[in-house]
């Protein structure tokens, strides 16, 4: 069974840092690109970042130069280290898995076929 598990979310100040995982389950993480949504209060799922099997990376404008994602194969865990944490970062924070086969890079909050639970993530003072 496909499982992804979100973890390490929290309550930080503005300008604060936070490291995100996701552990995969049930099935070969290493052949699979995968990114991160994020979900804010009352609005939309927003694509935030994309990484592929062989650790090319991809962000929207938005988080570029204070988020980082990463992947270890062997450990079969994602990572997003959120660094200069802002008020309106504040959402759930999503792991997916993008549909194989499909462009790992391009930006939309469709084409993954499977989700974890999501970790929340309070940017406040």
């Amino acid at each position: 069974e496909v499982q992804l598990v979100e973890s390490g979310g929290g309550l930080v100040q503005p300008g604060g840092s936070l490291r995100l995982s996701c552990a995969a389950f049930g099935f070969d993480f290493s052949l699979y690109a995968m990114i991160w949504v994020r979900q804010a209060p009352g609005k939309g799922l927003e694509w935030v970042s994309a990484i592929n099997p062989g650790g090319s990376t991809t962000y929207t404008n938005s988080v570029k130069g204070r988020f980082t994602i990463s992947r270890d194969n062997a450990k079969k865990t994602l990572y997003l280290q959120l660094n200069s944490l802002r008020p309106e970062d504040t959402a759930m924070y999503y792991c997916a898995r993008k549909i194989l086969g499909s462009t790992w890079y391009v930006a939309d909050t469709k084409t993954y076929d499977y989700r974890g639970q999501g970790t929340q993530v309070t940017v406040s003072s």
